[in-house]
């Protein structure tokens, strides 16, 4: 599959190209994406390469992984706002399939709303069947990333619950949280906001 362009009134989407690498190592750099997503750490410019020439477009070619940077309304090729991906294993013909939606924010764009703008567009698309066609999204974070459970908790993703010692990151096992948004689900939030975080 070739790489395209998704857009709505908040945001666009397009493929991440070599003019973004600067950009993207600088906001991978932060500490919060560091600590809370298996990129590697310390991030290098190497990296941010590595994954605009490599990842990326070997993930479009085989169709199990579709990423998208997160850019200004109407801006194709503008700033680099985060990052917004779906993986999944390659389509079988009559095999039902499920994928990840994945992201990151850069700082400076962070608190408004503009990764679940993206994040809805992206499932929409890998839910429809004239899409990817998935019959289930799935949504990992690590627990205590509240913002990233924010994010899925305003798409309407609902929470199943904990794994304890399931996701790897640099090496070490973490406990990750983990919710599913289906074709025929609500894209709102199912139930109400965890009382143990900040109210969104």
């Amino acid at each position: 599959m070739e790489p395209f362009v998704l857009r709505s009134a908040r945001v666009t989407l397009s493929a991440p190209t070599t003019a973004d690498i600067d950009r993207i190592a600088a906001a991978c750099a932060d500490p919060a994406v560091a600590e809370w997503t298996t990129v590697p750490a310390p991030y290098t410019r190497s990296d941010a390469e590595q994954f605009v020439t490599g990842f990326v477009p070997r993930g479009w070619a085989d169709g199990t992984d579709h990423t998208w940077a997160v850019r200004p309304a109407g801006q194709v090729d503008g700033p680099v706002l985060g990052m917004m991906g779906v993986s999944c294993a390659p389509s079988v013909p009559g095999a039902e399939r499920a994928g990840e939606i994945g992201y990151w924010t850069a700082p400076e764009a962070r608190g408004q709303g503009l990764t679940t703008a993206a994040g809805r567009l992206v499932a929409d698309w890998a839910l429809d069947p004239d899409g990817l066609g998935l019959v289930r999204l799935q949504w990992l974070a690590f627990v205590g990333n509240w913002g990233s459970r924010r994010v899925a908790w305003k798409l309407g993703f609902r929470f199943e619950g904990t794994m304890r010692r399931h996701g790897s990151q640099r090496g070490v096992l973490r406990d990750d949280w983990v919710g599913s948004l289906l074709p025929g689900d609500p894209r709102e939030p199912s139930e109400p906001w965890p009382a143990e975080a900040p109210a969104p």
